[in-house]
């Protein structure tokens, strides 16, 4: 049992490479938006639609990829989000227009929102029950790993250039060679998507019984796989084609469970996580912080991310899916609230801000606490419950549809954040995402359900009606 315990956490590490790549696109534009700015002489809406461009490219590909994965296989669509962030790491570093930039900025952002989706759900598909939190939960681990490495790649990158708008090796900026450095997590994750198994719900799908419980076996620590592939093959019989009619409900089209998994998944974006990742080191700077301190700053806060997520692996089949949420969205609301006072105090606009003492320390420990319940909760559980709340029958389309969410919302708060510091400032805007800290704790008592323990078999749909039957710990079997 444990080196099989062993194969299902190394094919799901592999699998967690695509939310490295996540992680990285998500912060490699930190280090370079000034330079970008300054580089293409860009305005406020032009440089947020730079910024969150990407993130409507990843809502499309993450509308796909559940589709073509259903089509082609978890292993293959892997490949092509590999490809796609590959081409798109050279194409932003040679950018010499902002429409070009645009394109490859879009074409990295189809690739990422592909891995988005295959990731959690490959990994949910090959983990045990009673592991499948703690696996899950690599997706947002390696998320966090990808944004700590490329806030570290950026600031040895300007430290080595004297600033990241200064050329560096071959006549390229620095910010070129922040974006270039994208190729290498991309072709490893191309090579990993070689090595691991086909997933055993794809087999039995395409009719490979045979395979499938071999890899039921192996990788999932099954004692009966050939019993298990026929479990999963009678779970999907009615989904030879996932369609809106297998999410179809009374309540504006849609059936209330995948209504859960949209307002979850806007939710995780609508408390501004993506705001400290996309803009810590020109929001630090924008404060008083030299450009070095404030890439330091960044590194610093993605550190405490990556720490805080393995925290919560650890947590997460222990202490249930909605209790941490619980916990989460009540810290976050604190430290949100916290640095929105702290904002409250700023001196001048624009480029002359800055914060009188003790507010600039304050803003800072807010920022940073927010981070902390973040990557306790929202940041990891988000991604489990998305890849195992719904039945088999609605799981590739509520998936993809609820991942969209995430990222169109991403797109929102991204897009909207500059403009919105300029005309209603930095207070207002985290008092807003208290706000929404603040609805989440209300959302997450009466509407999400627990699925620790629970088999993606067992899964039915039915438990968005009592999620007070898993306050304590027990969860409905069907």
């Amino acid at each position: 049992m444990p080196s099989r315990k062993g194969k299902a956490v190394g094919v799901s590490i592999a699998a967690a490479v695509g939310g490295f790549l996540f992680g990285f696109d998500s912060s490699v534009i930190n280090g370079a938006v000034n330079s970008l700015t300054d580089h293409f002489h860009l305005d406020a809406f032009l440089s947020g639609f730079v910024v969150s461009i990407a993130l409507l490219g990843c809502a499309v590909g993450a509308w796909y990829a559940g589709r073509l994965a259903d089509m082609w296989g978890r292993r293959k669509v892997m490949l092509l989000g590999s490809g796609m962030f590959i081409i798109s790491s050279i194409g932003s570093a040679l950018a010499f227009s902002v429409p070009d930039l645009l394109v490859w900025r879009v074409i990295g952002g189809l690739g990422i929102g592909i891995a988005s989706v295959i990731a959690p759900a490959y990994i949910s598909e090959v983990a045990p029950a009673g592991g499948r939190g703690a696996l899950g939960s690599l997706q947002q681990l390696a998320i966090t790993i990808g944004q700590l490495v490329v806030l570290s790649s950026n600031k040895g990158l300007a430290g080595a250039a004297g600033g990241a708008a200064r050329d560096l090796w071959w006549g390229l900026e620095a910010w070129r060679w922040m974006f270039l450095v994208g190729v290498i997590p991309a072709a490893v994750y191309g090579v990993l998507a070689l090595t691991i198994p086909e997933s055993p719900r794809y087999l039995v799908q395409k009719g490979r019984l045979d395979d499938a419980s071999v890899v039921l076996e192996r990788v999932s620590g099954e004692s009966d796989g050939r019993a298990k592939a026929q479990e999963i093959k009678q779970t999907l019989r009615k989904e030879h084609r996932t369609s809106f009619g297998d999410i179809r409900g009374h309540r504006f089209g849609l059936h209330p469970l995948v209504w859960v998994g949209i307002i979850m998944a806007a939710l995780q974006q609508l408390v501004g996580i993506n705001a400290i990742f996309y803009y810590s080191t020109t929001l630090w700077q924008s404060v008083g912080f030299s450009e070095s301190s404030s890439f330091t700053t960044s590194v610093i806060t993605a550190a405490i991310n990556v720490v805080m997520t393995v925290v919560a692996m650890f947590f997460i089949d222990r202490v249930g899916r909605r209790r941490l949420l619980t916990i989460g969205s009540i810290g976050m609301f604190c430290s949100l609230l916290l640095t929105a006072i702290a904002f409250s105090q700023q001196h001048g606009s624009g480029k002359s801000v800055s914060l009188p003492h003790p507010y600039g320390p304050l803003a800072l420990v807010g920022a940073n606490a927010f981070v902390v319940f973040f990557a306790l909760s929202w940041g990891p559980v988000m991604w489990v419950m998305l890849a195992e709340m719904f039945p088999n029958r609605m799981r590739a389309m509520a998936l993809a549809i609820g991942t969209a969410s995430n990222w169109i919302f991403n797109f929102i708060v991204t897009f909207a954040f500059e403009p919105a510091t300029k005309h209603v400032g930095l207070s207002w805007l985290y008092g807003a995402f208290a706000l929404f800290a603040f609805l989440s704790i209300f959302f997450v008592l009466f509407k999400i359900p627990e699925t620790k323990q629970r088999t993606l078999e067992s899964m039915t749909g039915d438990t968005y009606r009592r999620p007070e039957t898993a306050r304590g710990g027990a969860a409905p079997k069907g």
